[in-house]
């Protein structure tokens, strides 16, 4: 009988107990030519046939390592360690001989070179070095592919063969994960995760106890480290991961894969259940952190990155296999991917039984840190995640190394498109010709300054003056979050970002009658012991249209905003000092408008800039920013609104709507309450009212445009009568 301890095999059994000997194993035969399979699943089959059938033409190629990220060695290794993992699935499947024959062809080559490797030639002496690649972490990512597909064809191999690739790869390979970098194998942080996750699975395999252990407990065994820790501390009670979305998706394989390779072999363990589920809760919190499929680019994130990845097409399958979910069958639908075990099996039957529902995109706060006390995400959602709206409040903590400098800032997407943007990391993935893929100077120069960000900037110094150390133990503190119909609120205050300043941030979606898409308010308030300059970028999306105000434009030469501090990389292109209701810029993305209308206060000026100066090798993409300066200032309020309307089709020249239908925007501030009032054009009024008192039960009653406004609670959105409508 056929044996299997990484997955449970299509047409196999699984070992139950702890630790697996060496498995023998033969495939059941051809089954894949007297089978008929969902449309999802064959068509990974196709896929991954047409992947190794081609790598198998040129035969086993491992060239002795070389390059960094994207250099001819560095893809070979990645597709190797691919093709290993699909002909072993291949053969699983289907049982032909020569997919286990090109697994060993390539798993014996690396048997006869991994020896002979030390410390890779393209190492950065900022990471520790890989053998087979320029860094540990991808030497990782090989063996947690590499042990999958070996551990699919052993039972095939002959004693000396598999003598072989047992002592001289994977337990040198292991060795070398583990004891010989074990500064990263014992960080809380998702190289250690990958790491951990090989390691472990390795062990699984060979049958060696001791490995299991230090994966899933650390070297020490004492559990302060390895895989186990790692899921209690990496991860919020809600499945937020502290690294932000990006690092989420990537971490999530290892997370999940090994996760099922311990319930398999260890199912006393309850390894789905450990920390209240919290790697199933995690995989469901991943999908609620994209738009469009799209992650939201917080921190350190590659902003091409979706649900349509390799990660997630393991995470949606071994999920679903486990809840029976009808909302992921509708993910691994828009992913059109799914894999090549019996969990990808059940996900293409099911959804081709017709079993998927729409997944629950929902607007809702997730609580960051171990203990859900380090801050928090909140999405705020109207409509659907594809065309619909999403304001996002990065309300979180500072998220370690991949962390910036970006205390209580937000994004916005519209239309399918982010209109409120975030800058991601300053990389060029896997471009050799971009400093081998990896982060790019300007990633500490710009992207995680604060000025890159759509927050509040203080004297031209990014948060917490820059120091990664004293950011990760001061967060934001989340005061408020209301998901009700017609005004989703969310407000968070940070303390410390700055030696003597506190800013509290209130950011609100609120529908009103008439208007084709929610409008998004926002009110900064600052307040300090002495006096400042007090900066607020909105980098955005667009084409500017029109702008309500005059301003004096830099066409001859090219002003650059500052020295240091991302300011460096900004371009000035014109300032202007807005005056009463002219505060707005109105821009054109994809076929919407969209007006930035704000309050301009006294003395202050608008600065029109784009990055990109500063930038010798071209490193930087040129964006466009606004940003409200206020000089010389102790206490300010920053009142802000996004409004999104009208159309614009370019093929039949039709325009409609291309002017802001906002009458007014004002505010007052009363007994340490803000109530901003909005009127729109066609008469209708609101004020949305901030007490910033905890109590739920208090109510609250102030003067505020020559009227009473009530209302119980830290916030609420209030009618009001409406004004005369303009004609």
């Amino acid at each position: 009988m056929r044996g299997n301890i990484l997955a449970v095999a299509l047409w196999g059994a699984a070992s139950s107990t702890a630790v697996a000997g060496p498995v023998e194993s033969s495939p059941t035969g051809s089954v894949a030519a007297v089978q008929q399979y969902a449309p999802l699943f064959k068509s990974e089959l196709d896929r991954a046939r047409s992947f190794v059938d081609h790598m198998m033409v040129a035969g086993a190629v491992v060239p002795v390592p070389k390059d960094p990220g994207g250099g001819y060695t560095h893809e070979q290794h990645k597709r190797n360690y691919k093709a290993i993992y699909e002909g072993g699935q291949l053969y699983r499947i289907t049982g032909e001989q020569k997919y286990a024959d090109y697994v060993r062809d390539l798993l014996l080559a690396y048997a006869d070179l991994y020896p002979t490797l030390d410390e890779h030639p393209a190492r950065k002496n900022s990471q520790s070095s890989g053998r087979i690649f320029w860094q540990v972490l991808n030497d990782a990512m090989w063996m947690v592919h590499g042990i999958q597909g070996y551990e699919a064809i052993r039972g095939n191999l002959s004693e000396a063969d598999r003598k072989n690739i047992d002592d001289n790869l994977f337990r040198k390979a292991a060795a070398f994960l583990s004891t010989g970098s074990a500064v990263t194998f014992s960080k809380i942080h998702n190289h250690a995760t990958w790491a951990t996750a090989g390691v472990g699975m390795t062990g699984y395999v060979l049958g060696d106890k001791e490995l299991v252990d230090i994966a899933l407990l650390g070297l020490d065994k004492s559990g302060e480290t390895g895989f186990l820790r790692q899921s209690e501390l990496l991860f919020s009670p809600d499945g937020y991961y502290t690294e932000g979305p990006y690092y989420q998706r990537f971490a999530l394989k290892p997370f999940v894969v090994f996760a099922g390779v311990i319930e398999k072999n260890d199912p006393a363990r309850r390894i789905f259940e450990h920390r209240n589920g919290i790697l199933l809760k995690a995989l469901r919190t991943t999908i609620q952190l994209t738009y469009d499929g799209y992650f939201f680019p917080f921190n350190d994130a590659i902003k091409d990155k979706s649900l349509q990845t390799d990660e997630l097409y393991h995470g949606v399958a071994i999920a679903y296999s486990k809840t029976r979910d009808p909302g992921l069958l509708s993910i691994a639908q828009w992913q059109g991917r799914t894999v090549l075990t019996d969990d990808g099996k059940l996900v293409a039957d099911d959804l081709a039984a017709g079993k998927a529902k729409p997944f629950p995109f929902k607007s809702l706060l997730l609580s960051d840190g171990p203990e859900g006390n380090q801050g928090a995400v909140a999405i705020l959602r109207e409509g659907d995640s594809v065309s619909g709206q999403a304001l996002v409040a990065k309300n979180s903590s500072q998220g370690m190394g991949h962390g910036h400098f970006d205390k209580l800032s937000w994004q916005y997407y519209d239309n399918g498109n982010e209109i409120v943007s975030d800058y991601g990391a300053a990389r060029f993935l896997n471009i050799e010709s971009k400093d081998g893929g990896r982060y790019l100077a300007e990633n500490e120069s710009w992207a995680k300054q604060s000025v890159a960000h759509n927050t509040l900037v203080v004297d031209e110094k990014s948060h917490f003056d820059g120091d990664v150390k004293v950011a990760d133990s001061i967060a934001p503190q989340q005061l408020y979050f209301s998901d009700a119909a017609g005004a989703q609120i969310s407000s968070a205050m940070i303390e410390g970002a700055y030696p003597d300043t506190r800013f509290t941030r209130t950011l609100a979606l609120v529908s009103v009658d008439g208007a084709s898409a929610p409008l998004a308010l926002d009110i900064m308030r600052v307040q300090s012991d002495g006096t400042h300059q007090y900066d607020l970028p909105l980098h955005y999306q667009g084409h500017i249209m029109r702008v309500g105000f005059e301003t004096e434009a830099h066409v001859a030469a090219r002003p650059v905003l500052g020295t240091a501090n991302g300011y460096q990389h900004v371009w000035v292109d014109g300032v202007g000092k807005p005056q009463g209701q002219n505060g707005f810029v109105t821009t054109l993305l994809d076929g919407r408008f969209y007006t930035y209308r704000f309050l301009p206060q006294r003395d202050a000026e608008t600065i029109l800039g784009e990055t990109g100066a500063n930038d010798p090798n071209f490193n930087l993409r040129r964006e466009p920013v606004v940003i409200q300066r206020v000089k010389g200032a102790q206490n300010a309020t920053f009142v802000s609104m996004l409004e999104s309307h009208g159309r614009y089709d370019g093929a039949a020249e039709q325009t409609v709507g291309s002017d802001s239908q906002i009458k007014s925007l004002s505010h007052e501030s009363s007994n340490g309450a803000d109530i901003v009032i909005v009127e729109t054009l066609n008469g209708t009024k609101f004020a949305l009212a901030i007490s910033y008192d905890s109590d739920p039960s208090k109510k609250h009653s102030v003067k505020a445009g020559g009227q009473i406004v009530n209302w119980t609670g830290f916030a609420a959105r209030i009618d009001l009568p409406a004004g005369k409508a303009k004609r």
